[in-house]
């Protein structure tokens, strides 16, 4: 069992290079860092009708947050919590991803959202209905250029010439790339065809009942159960909760963590280490 920390970077908390050294000096295997590019006011709240927190309008660049995370770590994973793939050109979100990884020496994994705030997609120019169908082939492409000396894609929403990109991520074929999302039959689908792993939210998604879903599919698709990575993000730092999802059998519990400066993060990090042994 693995236990990371997702931290909003922002223009009011710690620095990320801050968060990340504080994590692994806290001894957490990874840090991951959410995205959005702003927050329309026609947004409204969330699916649910809570007030969207605002937070989400003052994220700094993620992979400038990653970047600086990987600077000043050695160990600890660096993680997108989530890369909102559909708003990004695949090509330059590749050349990202594999300097990530390649600089950090093989430390990236790409946790992924189709994105749900359908005012924030359609101000990159996306429509809706397609978004899943974009993230599918945006990853794709990334794969190819990844991997292939000459890499090339052609499908509807994403076109690729061949061409030629380096870095090379680290990592052999490329970041692992996990799907943030509930399960219903499509994203079930895109778990069992080409993720890596699933990264529900504890108490929106329904994680205890897909598990034995997911794990069937993957299994009667032919893929390894065991190295299928499943990341639970948003655990409460109290022990029955922990003790609760640790009964699921996942790889990962992440954790939120913050603060407008460095003691107070370094105090949030203590309560969860000291929630984790308890």
């Amino acid at each position: 069992m693995h236990h990371g920390v997702l931290a909003f970077a922002t223009d009011q908390s710690t620095t990320p290079a801050e968060s990340a050294h504080l994590a692994e000096v806290h001894g957490f295997e990874s840090i991951w860092f959410p995205e959005h590019s702003h927050l329309p006011l026609a947004s409204g709240g969330w699916p649910g009708g809570d007030k969207i927190p605002d937070a989400y309008a003052r994220t700094v660049d993620q992979w400038v947050a990653l970047g600086m995370a990987a600077a000043v770590t050695d160990t600890i994973r660096l993680g997108t919590g989530m890369c909102l793939v559909p708003q990004h050109d695949p090509v330059w979100l590749a050349k990202m991803a594999a300097s990530v990884d390649h600089l950090s020496v093989g430390r990236l994994t790409m946790g992924i959202g189709y994105v749900w705030n359908q005012a924030e997609l359609a101000d990159h120019g996306i429509e809706f209905a397609t978004r899943r169908a974009r993230t599918r082939e945006c990853v794709e492409t990334m794969r190819a250029l990844w991997t292939d000396e000459v890499a090339s894609y052609h499908g509807d929403h994403v076109q690729l010439s061949p061409s030629q990109a380096w870095p090379k991520p680290r990592q052999s074929g490329g970041p692992p790339v996990v799907i943030g999302a509930g399960v219903g039959p499509r994203t079930l689908t895109d778990l069992v065809e080409w993720a890596d792993g699933w990264a529900p939210m504890f108490g929106r998604d329904d994680i205890e009942g897909k598990l034995p879903e997911v794990r069937d599919a993957l299994a009667a698709a032919g893929r390894d159960v065991d190295t299928f990575e499943i990341s639970v993000f948003g655990v409460p730092a109290d022990p029955d909760s922990i003790a609760q999802v640790e009964g699921w059998g996942v790889h990962r519990i992440v954790f939120g963590a913050g603060g407008p400066d460095a003691e107070r993060m370094a105090a949030s990090l203590d309560r969860i280490r000291s929630a984790i042994e308890s």
